[in-house]
């Protein structure tokens, strides 16, 4: 599956008690599920640590990280102490929203399946909105690389939101 492109996205939840910092993990399987519902999910692995943090809030927000943003995926996957020091304000429910972020979704949890050795969670959309312009950041072949759109006969080039 290493051949198969995924983009990044960083799930956030507000923090479980005051003083303390919110939950993140990074995720590459960020995928819309259903319009109607609006459903979106992810898959964090059954061994995470931060999962169940994120859970036992009932709300999260999925950040889908820009190309520039690799630094802020990899001080969440190192554990950075430092990895809240990123520009973020809150969702309206108190999660943190990521500022250079392409886009946000928040949800409420919907449902947990097992999944293998993953969870398959499903959140309820209850706002979201659009962020920087500009690329994805994407993983592919153990690699973060980017999205850019190929040209179109005429020397147009397709949006990748309205294509």
């Amino acid at each position: 599956m290493g051949r198969w492109p995924t983009g990044v996205a960083l799930v956030t939840a507000p923090a479980s008690r005051p003083g303390a910092p919110p939950p993140g993990m990074v995720v590459g399987s960020f995928t819309s599920v259903s319009l109607d519902p609006p459903l979106v999910g992810f898959l964090p692995a059954r061994t995470s640590t931060t999962w169940p943090q994120i859970r036992a809030v009932g709300v999260f927000c999925v950040n889908v990280l820009s190309a520039g943003q690799r630094p802020v995926c990899e001080a969440f996957v190192a554990r950075s102490p430092r990895r809240w020091d990123v520009p973020h304000h809150w969702s309206p429910s108190g999660c943190p929203v990521l500022s250079d972020a392409q886009a946000w979704v928040e949800c409420v949890l919907h449902a947990q399946i097992e999944a293998g050795d993953h969870w398959f969670v499903t959140g309820v959309v209850r706002s979201l909105g659009a962020g920087r312009q500009g690329h994805p950041l994407v993983f592919l072949g153990g690699r973060y690389g980017t999205y850019a759109p190929t040209p179109v006969p005429g020397g147009r080039t397709l949006d990748p939101v309205t294509a």
